[in-house]
């Protein structure tokens, strides 16, 4: 059985936290669909125009991650229903959830599921959680199937984790040899 993963991209995504875990993942051989938000045509913080496979309005079939970059377009994904849906019901189907720089904070957060899990952020947007929340200052935290990273600087980390989560320990470990 293919494994799949879902990269949900909203205009002002950072470029390295879509990019990287969609070049690492596809490098071990996990389907990765690019979705946009709203539409097929996303556009980076820094004005790279992507086009995406499909919209959130069109996905079909399971998915065994969810990942979704931070940036801007972070406040974009927090604002759909639609999005709120579909990651409250993939963490309770107990699929990954990742999420990286601003998007623990503005996506998860809102959702509930941070709720006594540990969890890391963008540097100093720790305060937008509250107690509930055990925040770690650490490149990347895995807590049940929550899988939390801090920025464009720890991307590379943040895809390697979703790889050994997806596909095992050597797999993740033989990608990281090839870069």
């Amino acid at each position: 059985m293919e494994i799949r993963a879902l990269l949900i991209l909203a205009d002002g995504f950072e470029e390295i936290e879509a990019v990287a875990p969609m070049d690492l993942l596809r490098r071990a051989g996990i389907e990765v669909t690019l979705c946009g938000l709203d539409s097929l045509a996303v556009k980076s913080a820094r004005g790279l125009c992507v086009t995406a496979e499909t919209t959130l309005g069109e996905i079909s079939g399971d998915f065994d991650a969810l990942i979704l970059p931070g940036g801007a377009g972070a406040k974009k994904l927090a604002s759909s229903p639609s999005l709120r849906a579909l990651i409250l019901e993939m963490f309770n189907k107990k699929k990954w959830i990742c999420a990286i720089c601003a998007s623990p904070v503005w996506v998860l957060f809102p959702t509930g599921i941070l709720s006594g899990k540990q969890a890391t952020c963008y540097i100093g947007m720790e305060d937008g959680l509250d107690s509930s929340v055990k925040y770690r200052r650490e490149k990347v935290v895995v807590d049940g199937n929550l899988i939390t990273s801090q920025s464009p600087r720890t991307a590379i980390e943040f895809a390697l984790t979703i790889i050994e989560k997806l596909k095992g320990k050597s797999e993740s470990e033989k990608i990281r040899k090839g870069l």
